[in-house]
């Protein structure tokens, strides 16, 4: 069973900065996709930042430049780097990673996600 955790949310303040960490765990193989979403109060879940295996990056037009996306495939995990942190910043972040291969499926599976971490940009 794959399983994702997150670590790293918080209280900061605007301007500041937070670093999300997430791995992903039960006898992977690979992963061709792992991607930070957020779900505000109210709002829709919404993608922050994506990074595939092939290096192709994608990221929220209201993150560029502010936040950026690491992998380690080897070790399965992915961080998001937050800078300059805003008020409507404030949400529960999401870890996902989708197509999924394992060592006891022979077909990539996808949609996986963490629990959740809050983060809370105070102005």
């Amino acid at each position: 069973q794959v399983q994702l955790v997150e670590s790293g949310g918080g209280l900061v303040q605007a301007g500041g900065s937070l670093r999300l960490s997430c791995v992903a765990s039960g006898n992977i193989v690979s992963i061709s996709i792992m991607a930070w979403y957020r779900q505000a109060p109210g709002k829709q879940r919404e993608r922050v930042a994506s990074l595939g295996s092939n290096g192709n990056i994608i990221y929220a037009d209201s993150v560029k430049g502010r936040f950026t996306i690491y992998r380690d495939e080897a070790k399965h995990t992915v961080d998001l780097q937050m800078n300059s942190l805003k008020p409507e910043d404030t949400a529960v972040y999401y870890c996902n990673a989708d197509q999924v291969w394992t060592e006891h499926s022979g077909v990539a599976q996808y949609g996986f996600w963490g629990q959740g971490t809050q983060v809370t940009v105070s102005s």
